[in-house]
């Protein structure tokens, strides 16, 4: 068989297919903030294939029983908390929590938790993404620049 028709036989049986979600994708991030579908949420922030909620904890260290219980109520198969730029882990009591109830959970940076949300929504998985925006005292303390427009 000649290159050219091993080639022709590999192109005919690959298949290329557009994603297309169905529900909430992220869209980018960065830090601080979030773009799911065409809104950014510049806080705390719960997602799932089919809602959007506001979220309380602005630290991994602000975690309770209470935000246990909102994320079980959404039904998942598994949980991603992305806690910021920089990889942090919630107390062991948290986690253990939702593994008890059958709940796989994962905790990652920003840019892998969105990255894998978006992965498993398109395996249609039971996924909930709650990632926690932490002030950045960088972003709330911007200096003032001269744009050289003033006069």
């Amino acid at each position: 068989m000649s290159r050219c028709a091993g080639l022709r036989i590999f192109f005919v049986i690959m298949r290329f297919i557009q994603d297309s979600f169905t529900g909430n994708s992220i869209r980018a991030y960065s830090d601080g903030e979030v773009t799911i579908n065409d809104r950014t949420i510049s806080q705390s922030v719960v997602i799932t294939a089919d809602s959007i909620r506001l979220w309380e904890p602005r630290s991994i260290d602000e975690l309770t029983t209470q935000h246990i219980e909102r994320l079980c109520e959404l039904d998942p198969e598994i949980v991603i908390i992305g806690t910021g730029r920089q990889l942090s882990f919630p107390p062991p009591a948290f986690t253990a929590a939702l593994q008890i109830r059958g709940i796989g959970v994962e905790v990652m940076a920003h840019g892998a938790a969105c990255r894998t949300f978006n992965i498993l929504l398109a395996e249609d998985r039971r996924v909930v993404a709650a990632l926690i925006m932490e002030p950045s005292s960088v972003q709330e303390h911007r200096p003032w620049r001269d744009s050289g427009n003033n006069k």
